[in-house]
């Protein structure tokens, strides 16, 4: 088996990772996530045995570092005593009220519904990047959907 040199997969793929990057952990985290993807997938990329799916590996990799994000957003430090002045108004996210409730739901479902709606990955696409069975990948989809159809109903 002879892999792609691994500048052609960052080429081919770079985009989607950032796009679900972004639509994951936000604009900022986003950057750090992305290098640590791509670190990781560099350093395993030598001893990869199976390259039928390397898209697929990329965004399972992608999938673990915004695990690794949220779960690190509680032991984070969040300044109390000045907030910092922000140089330029930050970039509409079309709708914040949905990604706010996005970003409530537990990490399986948050990823699953934004591997469904934000990349359009099949429900197969979305079971390899989270590492469970195809009818978990459905079944987080449909309880994160449930849940954003809930709160809105709420708010409204």
């Amino acid at each position: 088996m002879t892999l792609p040199p691994f500048q052609r997969l960052l080429d081919e793929h770079r985009t989607d990772v950032y796009r679900f990057l972004v639509a994951a952990v936000g604009r900022q985290a986003a950057d750090d996530c992305f290098q640590e993807t791509f670190l990781a997938a560099l350093r395993a990329y030598p001893h990869l045995r199976d390259a039928s799916n390397l898209r697929g590996w990329l965004f399972t990799i992608a999938t673990r570092k915004t695990l690794d994000h949220w779960r690190g957003e509680r032991r984070r430090p969040i300044p109390v005593e000045r907030l910092p002045e922000r140089a330029a108004p930050e970039p509409s996210n079309g709708d914040p009220e949905l990604w706010s409730a996005v970003g409530t739901l537990p990490p399986m479902q948050r990823a699953a519904v934004i591997h469904r709606y934000v990349l359009d990955l099949s429900y197969a696409e979305i079971a390899d990047a989270l590492g469970i069975s195809e009818e978990a990948a459905r079944a987080n989809a449909y309880e994160g959907r449930r849940k954003l159809r809930s709160m809105q109903e709420v708010n409204a």
